[in-house]
């Protein structure tokens, strides 16, 4: 297991054993789990074409990312570009050799979205995590969104890529109701045991998606596409409290505001909780037409 794996699987929203402590029995320095990449300005320029690059071709590893920034005359090789993009936890879509071997280190979950016709509300969720660029610095961004309705249902940020910020989605998430399939992508902060567990522990079926194989999770990536172009490089954040008050602005809008086409120009809330309180008048209508149909009168003696 690398470093960075190691470093992922460090869970701070627990306080049955310190971080201290978990970073003692993964055999990795306590210092090492805050620590953030150095970059200088010329890397944090590159880090933005890159991002914006990438939001326009998911399909461009770092052979061609290179290739793209030094036909913009930035010298580069490719080796540099790869330790952004590590930094920036990007990777190309492609397929890759040998996708089928399980993975040494964590168990593999199978893809069960393939084929399956979503027809409602908390049937399936997808969460994935993407790379939001600041004025000075960069800003990992974890959302869960209903498929059926596109509703964005929590979402955190954090400056490390560290588990707990994508745990804390999850709680926040799981608060009012729970899906019937989670599907995520590869990444060592899903994989995880602290998360897996707490899905198993509410009985959630685990979808994961192969690696390289980010269509498997279209929605988000789409979501991915909408926040950065409409509110991430219009804004320009210039710190991390203003990147989190955007992007807190920008989901309420998203959910709320903005039509979707696919939803009949409806918005994601609208859907969501239309939907929702339909099936819940249902059941309580089945539940109810069920114990009249139990129900004898008594005789009047």
């Amino acid at each position: 297991m690398s470093h960075r794996d190691k470093v992922s699987l460090i869970d701070n929203t627990t306080q049955e054993i310190s971080i201290s402590h978990q970073a003692e029995l993964l055999g990795i320095s306590r210092s090492s789990v805050y620590y953030r990449p150095v970059v200088d300005e010329y890397d944090l320029l590159l880090m933005r074409m890159i991002d914006e690059q990438y939001t326009l071709t998911p399909f461009y590893g770092s052979r061609k990312m290179a290739a793209h920034l030094r036909r913009q005359e930035y010298p580069v090789n490719r080796k540099h570009v790869q330790r952004l993009m590590r930094v920036m936890g990007l990777e190309a879509i492609y397929p890759k050799p040998h996708l089928s071997r399980p993975g040494v280190h964590h168990p593999i979950y199978p893809y069960l979205l393939r084929g399956l016709i979503i027809t409602h509300p908390d049937q399936v969720w997808a969460a994935d995590i993407t790379y939001i660029r600041l004025h000075r610095g960069w800003l990992y961004l974890v959302a869960i969104m209903d498929w059926f309705s596109r509703y964005v249902l929590a979402w955190e940020t954090s400056i490390t890529m560290e588990t707990g910020f994508c745990l804390a989605a999850l709680e926040k998430a799981c608060v009012a109701s729970a899906p019937g399939i989670f599907n995520t992508d590869q990444g060592s902060q899903f994989t995880s045991s602290a998360f897996t567990d707490r899905l198993t522990g509410k009985r959630i079926n685990i979808s994961m998606d192969g690696r390289g194989r980010c269509m498997d999770n279209i929605f988000t990536e789409r979501l991915w596409r909408s926040l950065k172009y409409e509110e991430i490089y219009i804004r320009d954040y210039q710190c991390v409290s203003e990147g989190r008050r955007g992007i807190d602005y920008y989901f309420n809008f998203y959910n709320h505001e903005r039509p979707h086409q696919s939803l009949d120009y409806m918005t994601p809330a609208e859907v969501y909780f239309q939907r929702s309180d339909a099936r819940v008048e249902e059941t309580e209508a089945t539940s109810l037409s069920s114990k009249t149909s139990n129900f004898r009168p008594q005789s009047v003696t």
